[in-house]
């Protein structure tokens, strides 16, 4: 099976500060002091896996396992402390919708300013309107002010800007649960659609229905560390039985 996505040894640790400062100024004179204390936290520890060509993986555990922080190491957002990440082809990571919106501008003002931000000209952004605003089913709001715009809304245009696209490697970050049931639905059938051509993708999500729907194989991060790896249907089994209170 050819790899498009190798993670080697990946470790994240971040430097969380020792104590608490009520002031800014306090913070900084304990800085010339040298004596402000730093602890080390490791997001994600060690972490090895290799995603074949073409496949759905998936990435499961409790929140502050380190799933998203993997994701964007993978997605080259994040630099690892130590290890590395290989990856054969063009990435388009779907990792927080609407991150370049703003709520003063109108959702058509938006779609081009999103556009924008992820590497579109103005005349790719106007070729790919009309199918992103049919997706989104949001054409009665188009042209009011994204603060306007409910919180699923906001999430049903971003998903609909940033999976316009065609990728060899899509990062997903729980994605899925934007909007109705019905939208959910059409999110899964556009997952569903990048695999069949043949994309590879790392998804990222809680829930179990979506990951055995959607994934072959599967990896369970428990405190930044790999718990399992092995088929979808056995990992969220795994998981779930582990999660039972």
């Amino acid at each position: 099976m050819d790899t498009a996505v190798r993670v080697e040894n990946v470790s994240v640790r971040y430097a969380m500060p020792g104590e608490r400062f009520s002031t800014f100024k306090e913070y900084a004179i304990r800085r010339l002091q040298g004596r402000v204390s730093r602890q080390a936290l490791w997001a994600v520890r060690d972490v090895s896996f290799a995603v074949g060509r073409g496949e759905v993986y998936g990435l499961i555990g409790r929140n502050g396992a380190g799933k998203s922080t993997l994701l964007k190491v993978i997605a080259r957002v994040l630099r690892p402390t130590s290890g590395r990440v290989r990856i054969e082809g063009k990435v388009a990571p779907l990792l927080e919708f609407g991150a370049g919106f703003h709520p003063e501008l109108t959702g058509r003002e938006n779609v081009f300013l999103n556009g924008a931000l992820l590497g579109f000209t103005r005349r790719q952004m106007q070729e790919k309107f009309d199918r992103i605003v049919d997706f989104a089913e949001l054409w009665a709001f188009i042209d009011a002010p994204l603060r306007t715009y409910s919180s699923g809304m906001a999430a049903r245009l971003g998903f609909a800007v940033a999976t316009d696209v065609d990728p060899e490697v899509l990062i997903v970050d729980e994605v899925l649960a934007v909007g109705d049931e019905a939208f959910q639905n059409k999110c899964e059938a556009r997952m569903s659609g990048f695999r069949d051509r043949g994309a590879t993708i790392l998804l990222v999500s809680h829930n179990v229905r979506t990951v055995r729907g959607l994934c072959r194989r599967a990896v369970w991060l428990e405190q930044g560390n790999v718990k399992a790896e092995g088929p979808a249907e056995a990992i969220v089994e795994e998981y779930h039985q582990a999660s039972l209170p």
